[in-house]
């Protein structure tokens, strides 16, 4: 039996000033999370705790994305998380700041017949 993807939700965050891409992936995270609803794992009666979830951040920088605080922000599941090169810097010169723009993709994988 494989993993058979069920759920796959994004959102976006940004950190305005300051240019810290960790707080600006945990909000994309967070606005995914809260697009979703998990009344299905309920339904099929699964334990949250089994689901496999794929986490991806695409930011400017993805070296500055602290991936362990990312996955300790999902509540459920045996959790993994990719940064990759993506999302948007937006620089404001006049001030020697940068706002940052994270993309985030949420994939469930379930063990399904």
């Amino acid at each position: 039996m494989s993993a058979r993807r069920v759920i796959l939700e994004m959102g976006a965050g940004n950190d305005l000033h300051g240019g810290d891409y960790t707080k600006a992936a945990l909000r994309a995270v967070q606005d995914a999370l809260h697009h979703s609803s998990l009344s299905m794992l309920r339904a099929l009666k699964v334990d949250p705790k089994t689901m496999l979830v794929e986490v991806t951040i695409g930011v400017q920088q993805p070296g500055a994305v602290d991936a362990e605080r990312v996955k300790a922000s999902l509540p459920h599941g045996i959790v993994t998380v990719r940064v990759v090169k993506g999302g948007l810097d937006v620089p404001d010169d006049e001030r020697d700041d940068v706002a940052v723009i994270a993309s985030a993709a949420i994939v469930v994988r379930l063990e399904l017949p």
